[in-house]
């Protein structure tokens, strides 16, 4: 899980990001430096923003941080000290992790799908892909459910053209990496990786 801390262009605010929602029906409730987003229509959390984050952590970085066990433990004794009980169960497993496609099928209901099998370490799953140049035998970049990719989409669960789909096989461009104008597709790991492994972005 990421979260997001950029005094120079936001200013001392650490941006912690749980779901989308959608603008215009966002209530906000604030205690102390902490603010709560949720969804005014199911009471949802959206997110938090936590004002003068300077005074509460040392953030070395700037962007988008990992949200570490350590972070998270001193966000959640900085929400005792404010009286919010939420439940901060956050899931801080890798979510962009290297994949290795045991198998690879035909989609049964459209020409340019393929259904794969990808081991990614601790679990196997099922990705629906649409690069043309995705194979079995290959080391790919997985985005798992959960992940937000660089351009702000969230990966969820879905189902393309009647067939489920967990997670992406991603491509250059979609990682945000300066590689992207060299590989086109997918992007396929050279030599022998472990599936399961995260990648760095």
């Amino acid at each position: 899980m990421d979260v997001f801390y950029n005094p120079q262009g936001v200013g001392d605010v650490l941006i912690v990001p749980v779901k989308q929602g959608g603008r215009l029906t966002t209530t906000f409730e604030r205690k102390g430096d902490i603010v709560r987003i949720s969804d005014q229509q199911d009471g949802s959390i959206l997110g938090y923003n936590i004002f003068n984050a300077s005074a509460h952590f040392q953030l070395a970085e700037h962007g988008k941080i990992q949200l570490t066990e350590d972070l998270l433990n001193k966000v959640k004794r900085l929400f005792e000290e404010n009286n919010l009980d939420d439940s901060l169960n956050f899931d801080l497993t890798p979510k962009f992790v290297v994949g290795y496609v045991k198998e690879k099928e035909q989609h049964e209901n459209a020409d340019k799908l393929s259904v794969c099998q990808v081991d990614v370490g601790e679990e196997t799953l099922q990705i629906v892909c649409g690069a043309p140049n995705i194979d079995k035998g290959q080391y790919v970049v997985v985005a798992k459910v959960g992940a937000t990719m660089p351009s702000g989409m969230n990966i969820k669960d879905a189902e393309l053209r009647g067939v489920p789909s967990s997670g992406m096989i991603c491509s250059a461009k979609e990682l945000g990496l300066d590689i992207a104008s060299e590989k086109k597709g997918i992007l396929v790991l050279e030599g022998n990786q472990e599936p399961g492994k995260p990648f760095e972005l």
